[in-house]
């Protein structure tokens, strides 16, 4: 799903106004009745009180066409005006003039904190106050009324996004952001309803279609995308009838030192449920006998050196090697990394202290092939692109090592984020359980055992993300958050792959009943 900018938005409401002749009041006619409908669903006329804020621009229009479209229908709305300006949006005022002719409350104005009405936590707040357009501080009264909504404990519906939340930024006051339960966003989700910072304003959200161009929706590309099911799919490769195991590559997971054995085993039988032809580990050899023992699909290859890798030297010819995982940070370690750069043209998938490697010696970077992934968790991202000052410049610094050096950075985290250059992919699959010791180091092999299949590095970078989550959605359901581990997910892709052709449960319409008096 693309996620379009604001700006785009903007571009998108105004192409179709032009091309489908309707007004923008039509358009914000629309959006109201969407909202109505979601609500009328859910509530079915139920009559808890309804407390309708509106701004005095755009959004605040389309709180009053849903107050309307709710008064209408006999539920029990209360419409207050939060006059934070002098001026007024057409489409409000239109609307504004609309809602006075269905009801004798007219809209209450807001205009200080001694205004504010009582909320009860049985009520519903409907948050229509500033939308996306919000372009200033939020005024000292304003975000009183907003704290005022979280004291009350209210179910708080925020029409597009949170107010006093922008699309690009991260916050500087909590309290100057509406905290939804819920958000109805127009069009498409946005960025900051994914990022670690601005998560906590919407717990839930969910897409509201008001009919955008469809020209304008296909055809304008974004830097943003959200991956689910649909975008993976087609990215998928089926195996023939008479494949082989020739034909899926040769992975090689180069990693492990002295009590990290474990760490390579984990990524190797990720490459291998992933779909790897072959897998082979390059380990110190301490990791000999473990891995013999307990991943007798690998083949093994030992370093001289007992405890750590101090020479990365092989014979057989990987389609890709995944590096990094439990290896260590010794300094014959790191040269011997160096080393194997100079030489090597197989592409790479970086991990762990891999990442750590290139942090202490950063002019190795010029070394790594093209499109080389690397997949740091937060402190490891830290290391690489230097301390950040929010999200949205997080993303600016992978963004820019990510076009200097030619790499795709996946960002783990609760929603992943895959970089590559300018374009961003928000992964929407995974959850807690996969806050567990060894989780990362089967993603690794994961992605190592795609890229060993022939997927190119981003579509394997993509897809592993999401295949990886999808298989912890599947398996949480057996072994809940805190008893999740990292082998569970190896042995749950398989279903996530499964779940990739698995059509929608259909709800079961009840019969109506029969009226005996009319038989």
């Amino acid at each position: 799903m693309k996620i379009f900018s604001k700006e785009q938005i903007y571009e998108g409401d105004k192409l179709t106004v032009e091309r489908q002749k309707v007004s923008s009041t039509d358009l914000m006619e629309r959006a109201g009745a969407q909202l109505f409908n979601w609500m009328h669903v859910r509530l079915q006329g139920a009559q808890v009180p309804i407390h309708i804020f509106c701004g005095i621009g755009n959004n605040g229009g389309d709180g009053l066409v849903l107050a309307r479209h709710l008064i209408l229908d006999g539920y029990n709305v209360k419409t207050y005006v939060v006059n934070c300006s002098d001026k007024r949006s057409k489409d409000f005022l239109i609307n504004y003039d609309r809602i006075k002719n269905v009801t004798k409350e007219w809209p209450t104005l807001l205009s200080c904190k001694e205004d504010f009405p009582e909320i009860n936590a049985q009520d519903i707040i409907v948050d229509a106050i500033f939308g996306i357009g919000l372009n200033r501080p939020v005024d000292t009264w304003v975000k009183d009324l907003f704290v005022h909504f979280r004291k009350s404990k209210a179910f708080t519906l925020s029409i597009d996004v949170p107010s006093g939340l922008d699309t690009d930024k991260v916050p500087q006051d909590e309290d100057a952001v509406v905290w939804a339960s819920y958000t109805l966003s127009f069009v498409t989700p946005k960025l900051v309803f994914f990022l670690p910072e601005t998560v906590k304003y919407t717990v839930q959200w969910e897409v509201l279609d008001i009919g955008l161009d469809v020209n304008f929706l296909s055809e304008t590309a974004t830097e943003v995308e959200l991956i689910g099911k649909h975008e993976v799919l087609p990215v998928y490769k089926p195996r023939d009838k008479f494949s082989h195991k020739g034909q899926f590559g040769h992975s090689l997971i180069i990693g492990g030192s002295y009590g990290k054995i474990g760490a390579v085993t984990l990524a190797g039988r990720g490459a291998l449920a992933a779909g790897a032809g072959l897998v082979s580990v390059y380990v110190p050899k301490c990791g000999y006998m473990p891995l013999q023992s307990s991943f007798p699909e690998a083949m093994v290859i030992t370093d001289a050196d007992e405890e750590k890798i101090t020479n990365i030297s092989f014979e057989m010819k990987p389609t890709v090697i995944g590096f990094g995982v439990g290896v260590g940070t010794d300094a014959k370690t790191i040269k011997a990394f160096e080393d194997f750069l100079k030489k090597n043209k197989t592409p790479l998938v970086i991990d762990a202290d891999g990442i750590n490697i290139l942090t202490k010696k950063k002019t190795l970077l010029k070394l790594l092939p093209e499109q080389t992934i690397l997949t740091p968790h937060p402190k490891e991202l830290e290391r690489l692109v230097g301390k950040w000052t929010d999200d949205f410049d997080k993303l600016e610094k992978v963004k820019a090592i990510s076009k200097k050096h030619n790499l795709i950075i996946v960002i783990k985290g609760a929603n992943t984020i895959t970089v590559s250059q300018d374009k961003l992919y928000v992964n929407s699959t995974g959850n807690p359980g996969l806050a567990t010791a060894g989780s990362g180091d089967v993603l690794t092999g994961v992605i190592t055992g795609l890229i060993s299949q022939g997927y190119n590095p981003l579509d394997a970078s993509v897809f592993g993300v999401y295949l990886h989550g999808k298989s912890a959605d599947i398996a949480v359901e057996d072994f809940g958050y805190q008893s999740l581990i990292a082998s569970h997910v190896i042995d749950y892709l398989g279903e996530a792959y499964k779940d990739l052709f698995k059509q929608p449960e259909q709800p079961q319409v009840a019969e109506e009943p029969v009226d005996e008096k009319k038989k």
